[in-house]
C-alpha cells in the first residue's frame, strides 16, 4: 500500500466496543462500534462489570470487521493505537489487551492514546482544511474542557467543571423528570417541544476562573423546582424544564468557549465529545460564531460518540512525531489530559 500510513485503532473506554482503520489520519476506511445501550438501559447507566464482560466478547470480533471493511489484513497495518485512559479501568483494559496481544504477535509498533485527545482529533476526519491552534470545547458525559490546540498532540487547559460534567448533568436531570438512559438525547429531542425561556435556572460563574464550568447548582435548581411542584400539586411541564436547563448548560458552554477565541485571538473554534451531538448546542454555537466571524466545526453525530476512528486519527500524529508505548502499557483511569 505504497507508503501510507495505516493506523488499525481500538476503543474501549466506556460501554462502546469499537475499532477502526485510518488511513494518513485523516481518511477513515472503517469505523465499526458495537453499543451496549440497551443492556445498560435496564440500569439507568453503566455498570462497569457488565461492559467490561461485553467488552471481551466483542472486541476480536468488531477488529477482525473493521478489517474486513478496510478492505485490509494486519500485513497493510503500519501501527496499532488504542485508548488507555481516561475511563472505566475494566472496560480500558480489554482495549489495552487486545492491541498489546496484536503488537506483540506481530511485532507492529504500539501507541497509547488520551481519549479526550481523541475526541478533539475527531475534527480533523471531515474538517481537511482544520488545522492547530485552535479552541476545542469538549463537552461528554464524563468531561468538560475548554482547550487550546497548540499543535497535534499539545493542549493547554484553559477551562474545565469545578463539579458535574454536562453532560453527567444532562444524565441527572433527565432520570429526574423520568426521561431514562441516555439523557443527552432524549433532553435534547423533548426540549423541542418545551419553552427555553419558560424557568430561570442559574448560569454558574466560577469568580476567579472565568473559564471554568460548574453545573451542579443548576441540576441541584432543577431539583428543587420538581420538589417544589410537587409539594404544591402543581403539574409539570417537563418540554418546559428540559428546554430551560437545556438553555442554561447552552448559555454558559457558549459564552465560555467564544470568550476564550477572542481572547487568544484565534478564528477557529470547534466542539467534540457526545454531548456535541447535541442539535440546539450546535446552532447556538453555529449562529454565534457567524455573528463574531469565527469559523466553528464539529464532528458529524457518529464521531461524536465513542469510536476508533477518532483514536486512530489522535493515533496517527502520534505515530509521526515518534511516540511509541511499550508492553508495559497498562489502563489509567484518570489520565488527565496532556499527561504521557
Amino acid at each position: 500500500m505504497n507508503n501510507d500510513v495505516l493506523i488499525l485503532a481500538i476503543e474501549s473506554s466506556c460501554d462502546e466496543t469499537a475499532a477502526s482503520v485510518v488511513k494518513n489520519g485523516r481518511e477513515v476506511l472503517s469505523n465499526v462500534i458495537f453499543s451496549q445501550i440497551e443492556l445498560h438501559k435496564l440500569y439507568g447507566g453503566v455498570v462497569p462489570e457488565i461492559a467490561s464482560r461485553k467488552h471481551i466478547e466483542k472486541i476480536n470480533q468488531v477488529i477482525e470487521e473493521a478489517l474486513t471493511e478496510a478492505k485490509v489484513t494486519l500485513q497493510d497495518i503500519t501501527a496499532i493505537a488504542v485508548t488507555y485512559g481516561p475511563g472505566l479501568v475494566g472496560a480500558l483494559l480489554v482495549g489495552v489487551s487486545a492491541a498489546k496481544a496484536i503488537s506483540f504477535a506481530t511485532g507492529l509498533p504500539l501507541i497509547g492514546v488520551h481519549h479526550i485527545e481523541g475526541h478533539i482529533s475527531a475534527n480533523f476526519i471531515e474538517n481537511k482544511e482544520l488545522e492547530p491552534p485552535f479552541v476545542c470545547l469538549v463537552v461528554s458525559g464524563g468531561h468538560t474542557h475548554l482547550v487550546v490546540v497548540k499543535d497535534y498532540g499539545e493542549y493547554e487547559i484553559i477551562g474545565r467543571t469545578r463539579d458535574d460534567a454536562a453532560g453527567e448533568a444532562f444524565d441527572k436531570v433527565a432520570r429526574a423528570i423520568g426521561l431514562g438512559y441516555p439523557g443527552g438525547p432524549k433532553i435534547d429531542k423533548l426540549s423541542r417541544e418545551g419553552n427555553p425561556n419558560a424557568i430561570h435556572f442559574p448560569r454558574a460563574k466560577v469568580e476567579e476562573s472565568v473559564y471554568d464550568f460548574s453545573f451542579s447548582g443548576l441540576k441541584s435548581s432543577v431539583l428543587n423546582y420538581l420538589n417544589s411542584c410537587e409539594m404544591k400539586g402543581e403539574e409539570v411541564n417537563r418540554a418546559d424544564v428540559a428546554a430551560s436547563f437545556q438553555k442554561a448548560v447552552i448559555d454558559v458552554l457558549v459564552e465560555h468557549g467564544l470568550d476564550a477565541v477572542e481572547k487568544y485571538g484565534f478564528h477557529e473554534f470547534a466542539i467534540a465529545g457526545g454531548v456535541a451531538s447535541n442539535s440546539s448546542l450546535r446552532e447556538a454555537f453555529a449562529k454565534e460564531c457567524e455573528k463574531r466571524g469565527i469559523r466553528f466545526y464539529h464532528p458529524s453525530p457518529i464521531y461524536c460518540t465513542d469510536n476508533a476512528a477518532m483514536i486512530g486519527v489522535a493515533g496517527y500524529y502520534e505515530y509521526i512525531k515518534g511516540t511509541r508505548s511499550d508492553l508495559t502499557l497498562n489502563a489509567v483511569p484518570n489520565l488527565k489530559l496532556g499527561e504521557r
